[in-house]
């Protein structure tokens, strides 16, 4: 992959995630180190690192983490693209089950619903990646009802 095209996923790294995003997930002296997988029509699908899922590349441009490429936004300045759970939901959230809006703690004020988010313990574990269902105002709101859908748990044992 071209020092372009890694520049062009920085970008949308930091549009979707925030500013110092796209150098959290693909640091400028890490771009050999990572794996392109490509769809058909040589677009990038998958950005891994070590075997590990980054990110996939959706069609609509926006990225899907993964449990790797959580590991590596959570070096940005809390709460961003926090959604934060106590002790009751880990290890539910870390066996893939869905984040209820009545046990959230705290999230980022500026999480939208269908945001990409990582799920933390209180203490700053990272738990899983998801995708909000629910907005920042709704999670802090609601008593019922998905905050979060979690695609990937970070096992107990990491």
């Amino acid at each position: 992959m071209t020092d372009t095209e890694f520049q062009q996923l920085r970008t949308v790294a930091d549009y979707q995630f925030g500013a110092g995003a796209g150098t959290a997930l693909f640091p400028p002296g890490d771009c050999d180190g990572l794996t392109v997988r490509r769809s058909t029509g040589g677009r990038p699908r998958q950005i891994l690192a070590d075997g590990q899922r980054l990110v996939s590349y959706r069609t609509d441009g926006r990225f899907t983490l993964g449990v790797a490429g959580g590991q590596r936004l959570q070096s940005l300045d809390a709460p961003a693209n926090r959604v934060v759970v106590a002790d009751e939901s880990e290890p539910f959230v870390r066996d893939r089950k869905n984040v209820f809006a009545k046990f959230v703690r705290e999230s980022d004020p500026g999480l939208r619903s269908r945001d990409e988010v990582l799920v933390v313990h209180e203490r700053g574990d990272l738990l899983a990646v998801g995708r909000a269902e629910l907005p920042a105002v709704g999670m802090a709101d609601f008593d019922s009802g998905v905050a979060v859908k979690v695609r990937e748990g970070v096992p107990a044992d990491e």
